[in-house]
């Protein structure tokens, strides 16, 4: 069996449902992980997922803020939600889901804060809480040893750790979700699984690899200056399964698009 995983930050699913069903009507991911659905769970559009083929659904929305969701065509069950820092926000969602044939997978869709504008702690508060939250990540998953079995951590890390994550490495250490500081910190959180990076398993790290481009550049394409805010990680045991990985560039370009595009990954069981 082959499945396929997407995730997308979709930046409000109720304003781009459109833009929902046709990424799954043309690619047909197995399970789709977003975040950033920016809606209460009883306004979700749950309706448009049934019709597209998609019955099984878990969410974890807010009015207005933040939110993620995971649909999927396969059952979801042991379905459950973690507030980091105790903060109220929708920014985690587990489920755990059994490919045909094989042992079950624990499910983990995260939306890690963005943390504002200004790289200090001691006079940006949404800055400390993004820090804060990665340290409980890497307490959290070191305590309940979250990948020593089969799992899988997609999301919005809302950082971009490696050189060529990035357009401008040196233009950028200084831009939050590129300074030293957040890449030290997700690679605490990396090494407390321990993971394997999917997409990086396939775009060798001096290659630039990105998943999101800034609605301020006029010509979004033609700048060109992404950053690779969005993540697969597989718990090691599941790193022989991978079987191939997607960026949809070409969804930045559709009208009204997320800032974001999906990221498909599949494995092979």
């Amino acid at each position: 069996m082959r499945l396929t995983l997407a995730t997308w930050n979709i930046n409000s699913v109720r304003l781009r449902i459109g833009l929902v069903t046709r990424f799954l009507a043309e690619h047909a991911p197995d399970i789709l992980c977003l975040q950033e659905t920016k809606c209460r769970d009883s306004e979700f559009p749950l309706s448009e997922f049934h019709k597209a083929g998609y019955q099984h659904i878990a969410i974890n929305g807010q009015k207005g803020y933040h939110g993620v969701a995971i649909v999927s065509k396969l059952p979801l069950t042991s379905i459950s939600k973690r507030d980091f820092c105790d903060k109220g926000d929708a920014r985690h969602l587990a489920v755990n889901v059994v490919p045909d044939g094989a042992k079950p997978i624990a499910l983990h869709n995260f939306y890690v804060p963005a943390g504002g504008d200004e790289p200090d702690p001691a006079i940006n508060p949404k800055f400390e809480h993004k820090l804060a939250f990665l340290d409980e990540m890497t307490s959290w998953m070191c305590a309940e040893k979250i990948a020593h079995e089969q799992a899988i951590m997609v999301g919005d890390l809302n950082i971009a750790p490696l050189e060529h994550d990035v357009w401008s490495h040196k233009a950028l250490l200084k831009i939050v979700s590129h300074t030293p500081v957040e890449v030290e910190k997700l690679g605490h959180v990396f090494k407390a699984g321990p993971w394997f990076d999917a997409l990086r398993h396939y775009v060798p790290h001096e290659e630039k690899l990105y998943t999101w481009w800034s609605y301020r550049a006029a010509d979004w394409a033609k700048a060109d200056k992404g950053r690779r805010l969005d993540h697969v990680w597989v718990s090691e045991s599941l790193a022989p399964r991978l079987g191939g990985m997607t960026v949809l560039r070409e969804s930045r370009g559709w009208e009204r698009p997320s800032d974001h595009v999906p990221v498909v990954v599949h494995l092979d069981f």
